[in-house]
């Protein structure tokens, strides 16, 4: 009677004999067994091809699928689980609920990119619903205390998050997108694009086509990527030698929403601006429709530059010049690197940056006596 039960063996070898001995445990209508027999090979064999392991031909692993669809075979979830320490899942992590964040294009085109590359590799995701920071955190401890994946993806950086130090202190393999606010670059292995850079161009390419009264739009101001888009904004107008105005800089958390709230808020000011840089095509689209309520033609009167390269920005009116950030790159380069740590949990740290490029369209032109009169 205290013999241990064979579920619970662990000195197997890859994991192939407690996958067999669990699922006969469980007693499933078809075995890997069954399968071995239907495909005159044995159970490890099989339990190697569903694994989809390289020691296996090619020729073997059509055979033993072949018998696994005439049998309606299907592999046991959790016995997989137990028997290759493995759950085959990423946790995604965004700076949102799915909902919400969703409304943005650029969270279903990176997680294209995150999901192609892990369907690659036979994994699956596991989206965060959390809506407060601490909720995402508590998300995170669940993943990981109660192993639901085997890495995470964190789609964002602010500051004094919970979740990084977190998964740092317990060596849990993570990667995020963007770049760490609290801790030195070096120690967290993160994807990104040079902010800072992209912002810095996008604000010197209006000032060289003469605009002067250049404005900000950001967004969240407990984001990174809103403080290097902010960082690379003031340091071009430094350099144009154009002195910083508070009232041009305004942040708003909602996107199309807070687009239209602050566009008016610029609009209201006796000394309007003749050019905008907008943190994210969304918000663009945004202040564009407010744009037209009030009668103000863009880009004759005022022009605007975005970031992301979103399909959105290609179909609005006017046409957007914006910022492709290679959003599909960022989210398929994270789990690249994902896959390394979770291979070798002691890997050193490292920094990929993903390039950006300026896509000229219709919404910006040179500034004109029409433009400054406006």
């Amino acid at each position: 009677m205290n013999e241990r039960p064979k579920i619970l063996r662990e000195d197997n070898t890859a994991g192939e004999t407690v996958l067999a001995e669990v699922e006969e445990v469980i007693q499933l209508a078809v075995t890997i067994k069954d399968v071995a027999k239907k495909a005159n090979v044995a159970a490890s064999t099989v339990s190697r091809v569903i694994a989809n392991s390289n020691r296996i031909s090619h020729a073997t692993k059509i055979r033993v699928r072949e018998a696994m669809e005439e049998l309606g075979y299907h592999p046991n979830f959790h016995a997989r689980s137990l028997a290759n320490k493995s759950t085959k899942t990423i946790g995604i992590i965004m700076p949102s609920s799915a909902k919400v964040a969703f409304q943005n294009p650029f969270f279903p085109e990176v997680i294209r990119g995150i999901s192609t590359k892990a369907y690659q590799k036979g994994y699956g995701l596991y989206l965060s619903t959390g809506q407060t920071e601490e909720e995402r955190f508590e998300e995170v401890v669940q993943m990981v205390e109660e192993q639901r994946v085997d890495g995470i993806v964190l789609l964002y950086s602010r500051k004094n998050g919970l979740i990084m130090p977190y998964l740092m202190k317990k060596n849990f393999p993570f990667v995020l997108i963007g770049r760490p606010y609290d801790l030195p670059d070096e120690e967290v292995t993160h994807v990104n694009n040079d902010n800072f850079k992209a912002a810095k161009m996008v604000t010197e390419y209006l000032s060289l086509l003469g605009h002067r009264q250049i404005a900000f739009i950001g967004g969240n101001m407990e984001y990174v990527v809103t403080i290097d888009h902010m960082k690379g904004y003031k340091k071009a107008l430094e350099q144009a030698g154009i002195e910083v105005n508070d009232s041009y800089i305004v942040y708003h958390d909602e996107l199309e929403e807070g687009g239209q709230e602050a566009v008016i808020e610029l609009m209201s000011l006796q000394e309007r601006p003749t050019a905008l840089v907008v943190a994210d095509d969304l918000m663009a689209f945004g202040v564009l429709r407010m744009l037209s309520d009030m009668g103000v033609n863009v880009p004759d009167e005022l022009s605007i530059i975005s970031f992301n390269n979103v399909m959105i920005s290609e179909l609005s009116s006017p046409p957007m010049t914006t910022v492709d950030i290679h959003i599909f790159d960022l989210g398929s380069t994270a789990v690249e690197c994902l896959f390394d740590k979770m291979l070798d949990k002691h890997i050193q740290p490292k920094s990929v940056i993903i390039p950006h490029r300026l896509i000229k369209r219709q919404s910006c032109k040179k500034c004109n006596d029409k433009t400054l009169h406006s």
